[in-house]
């Protein structure tokens, strides 16, 4: 089963979403370093490949006037639904761009019948925090885990 559609895209508030495409490959790695979620351990290129080619998971991608300018990754694991990479250039937040990626990604996961969404947030990220708690988001008790399976 594949996730949700977005193929023709959408747009409201001012931003167009709509599925990855190759060639947003290096617009979304800067949009992703400019807001300091790229880690030296995980490489982006191949975090966009794997996404890709699996129908579970997908790159949902916001433009203006044709230039991505937030996105989010989405994908489900059989059980729940799991968003990452949520970004939004600095020149267009406080617009409502944020809110509506993470809209966009719970349609998707919606659509493919997952009935809770999960994202992980660093603790000493208030603002984010406090972001996620608006959209309805709560905290959870779980400690996440976690073993590297590949060393390179």
């Amino acid at each position: 089963m594949s996730g949700g559609s977005v193929e023709g895209g959408s747009v409201e508030r001012g931003l167009a979403v709509r599925a990855f495409r190759p060639e947003d490959r290096d617009a979304l790695i800067a949009l992703w370093t400019a807001g300091g979620l790229t880690v030296p351990w995980n490489d982006p290129v191949s975090d966009i490949a794997l996404a890709m080619s699996r129908p579970n998971s997908t790159i949902l991608v916001g433009t203006e006037d044709g230039r991505p300018v937030a996105s989010v990754m989405v994908g489900y694991d059989g059980h729940r639904g799991w968003f990452y990479y949520l970004a939004v250039d600095a020149a267009c937040r406080r617009r409502g761009h944020g809110r509506r990626m993470v809209e966009a990604a719970e349609a998707w996961l919606t659509e493919a019948g997952m009935p809770k969404a999960m994202l992980m947030v660093r603790d000493s990220n208030h603002a984010v925090l406090a972001f996620y708690e608006r959209l309805g988001y709560a905290r959870s008790d779980t400690i996440v885990m976690q073993k590297w399976l590949k060393t390179s």
